[in-house]
């Protein structure tokens, strides 16, 4: 029988690398009843796919077992709280067997299960002779032989059957991220296929957990606010009622702040279009979501809406292409800009010299990036001559020597560089290899999903979706603030503000896009900031990144604008040489863009 009463939800983590410091905080604050890790990206699973060549039994996120799960398993148990993760990587069966050794040594009474399926490494040649193009680039599939990982994202109803198999751990490989929050609600709700809006509210719910304190104060805008007490930041905990809507919380007594501001910054994170945010279970729809203050640190979440979600499943596959390799060194003094420039300029000099002098082929990409002299803004950062840089020169060759070589001639041209060169003493960096990202469709009955327990492997055959399939309005055709009739703009009554005055905004990536949410801090500011933020100003701020296009996305609910920006990471990943290349301070860049708006709206404040 599926509850009527909410369940309470805790993200503990968002990446592989986070602070293991979100269990003890949960279970000391106690009431919940799941607490969810996502710990996995592209990159990560190509990383884990190579532990996993060397070790059978690596592969999977091996501090999750450790330093997360085994100081705190008695606990766990005590309380009762069901505990969902991600951290199988490639490798759930072993994650898996080393959490049930876990819960033998101390005499535990704990179900594990393993959701298995998403791995098709082992399908790459198949895959690559049914003539598969990058969803997003249109570029060929790669050569199976260069392959480092071949994942589909599962969604949640296995994980949810897991649950009701009375699993007490679950541990999945690739998921998407939302799915570890979405199944707990399926489980204890009994959500149908067909209840579309419950499972994108569900799925708005484990977005806004999956990157744990950004939630909560972390990348926050207003950082000033919360600057003190991220030390001891709160996890964001996800209150999920039975129709989908959740109020957002953190643990009483702990640092950050929950806030519409914290919140919608999360939401915006990385969605591309708000109305066809694609899952594997759902097709969610964020644009009229509304976000409410309803009490201290408590945000409620609510109108989230579903459509049919596709007959296919998306998959990920990271392959090598070639070798990478950089340093960064460090200059002071008068006209430090110029000097690392020089300095720059001159060590790959020498290291394609030393190429010629081999036969070898040129770098197939060089970058130089000064931290300092405020490079990032392009045109609009012309800042004076600086004393004090950071200068970072890399390069991508498909030989890891020649890669390296650049890494010898940056070392050994100390000696004969401008004054004021510095450094942090340690050793010589090495070349790593550039992975790329390749993506594309499979159909859904292609992947063979399991659930592993109690020693047994079910068939979890992967549900059609409910309904067909429908994209949205076209973008043309959504509805988009109007600015009322007031006169010229630039004129008595009106005075020019920059964005932070009046928005929150948060940034990431997607690939080779980038995406910069931005949040109104009052509804009222949305016509203003959507007029200020046409496509011939972002496009005219990224010019110096941006090789595509920019799209706009209007978001009614809350007023805020969600900008995709294409080809504008450089490849992205560990494929860009870039200092950002996931363009995580975009948002900071797009928010010193003044904005003309009526004084009387400043005035209210």
């Amino acid at each position: 029988m599926s509850r009527t009463k909410e369940i309470r939800i805790g993200g503990a983590s968002g990446y592989w690398g986070e602070s293991d410091m979100a269990v003890p905080q949960f279970l000391s604050a106690g009431g919940l009843d799941y607490i969810v890790f996502d710990y996995l990206a592209e990159i990560t699973m190509s990383i884990m796919a190579r532990q996993r060549a060397k070790d059978p039994e690596k592969g999977y996120a091996a501090d999750f077992v450790s330093a997360v799960l085994k100081p705190n398993l008695t606990e766990i148990a005590r309380q009762g709280v069901r505990i969902i993760s991600n951290a199988g990587g490639v490798n759930p069966r072993a994650c898996g067997r080393a959490v049930e050794a876990q819960i033998a040594a101390l005499d535990l009474d704990l179900k594990v299960a393993v959701v298995t399926g998403d791995d098709l490494l082992e399908r790459a040649g198949e895959l690559a002779a049914r003539g598969y193009v990058d969803m997003f680039s249109g570029e060929a599939f790669p050569d199976p032989d260069r392959l480092a990982s071949i994942n589909a994202y599962l969604g949640a109803f296995p994980i949810a059957a897991a649950l009701d198999d009375g699993a007490d751990i679950v541990i999945t490989g690739r998921c998407v991220d939302s799915a570890v929050t979405l199944a707990a609600g399926i489980h204890e709700f009994g959500w149908t296929p067909d209840q579309l809006d419950a499972l994108a509210g569900g799925s708005l719910a484990g977005h806004i957990l999956e990157c744990g304190p950004q939630a909560t104060g972390g990348n926050f805008t207003d950082w000033h606010r919360v600057a003190d007490t991220l030390h001891e930041v709160g996890y964001p905990i996800a209150e999920l009622r039975p129709d989908g809507s959740f109020v957002c919380t953190k643990a009483e007594g702990t640092g950050g702040e929950v806030s519409p501001g914290t919140v919608g910054e999360q939401m915006l994170y990385e969605i591309g279009d708000p109305a066809a945010y694609w899952l594997p279970d759902v097709c969610c729809d964020f644009t009229d979501v509304t976000l409410e203050a309803v009490g201290p640190d408590r945000v409620e979440v609510a109108g989230a809406r579903g459509r049919a979600a596709p007959e296919t499943l998306k998959v990920c596959a990271t392959w090598e292409d070639g070798w990478r390799a950089g340093s960064v060194s460090f200059f002071y003094g008068e006209e430090a800009d110029a000097k690392a420039r020089a300095f720059a300029d001159n060590v790959l000099r020498r290291a394609r010299a030393r190429l010629r002098g081999l036969n070898a082929p040129d770098f197939t990409d060089t970058l130089v990036e000064l931290v300092g002299a405020e490079q990032e803004y392009g045109d609009f950062g012309v800042a004076p001559p600086s004393r004090s840089v950071a200068v970072k020169i890399a390069a991508r060759h498909q030989d890891a020597r020649a890669a390296g070589l650049l890494l010898r001639e940056l070392s050994g041209h100390g000696l004969a560089a401008p004054p004021g060169l510095s450094g942090f003493a340690g050793g010589r960096a090495r070349p790593s290899p550039v992975l790329r990202l390749f993506s594309f469709l499979i159909p859904r009955e292609e992947v063979g999903v399991a659930i592993e327990h109690a020693g047994r492997s079910r068939p979890m055959p992967l549900l059609n979706p409910s309904g067909s399939a429908s994209d949205p309005l076209p973008i043309t055709d959504r509805p988009v603030p109007v600015l009322p009739d007031m006169g010229d703009r630039d004129g008595t009554g009106f005075v020019s503000v920059p964005l932070i005055r009046l928005a929150w905004a948060r940034s990431g990536d997607k690939g080779d896009k980038a995406n910069i949410g931005v949040l109104p801090r009052k509804k009222a500011y949305a016509p203003w900031i959507w007029a200020a933020l046409s496509d011939a100003l972002i496009e005219a701020r990224f010019a110096h990144f941006l090789k595509g296009g920019v799209t706009r996305f209007y978001m009614p609910g809350t007023g805020a604008v969600n900008i995709v920006l294409d080809q504008v990471l450089g490849g992205g990943g560990v494929a860009s040489l870039r200092n950002d290349p996931q363009g995580k301070g975009y948002s900071q860049i797009l928010l010193q863009t003044p904005v003309s708006i009526p004084e009387h709206l400043l005035e209210a404040d």
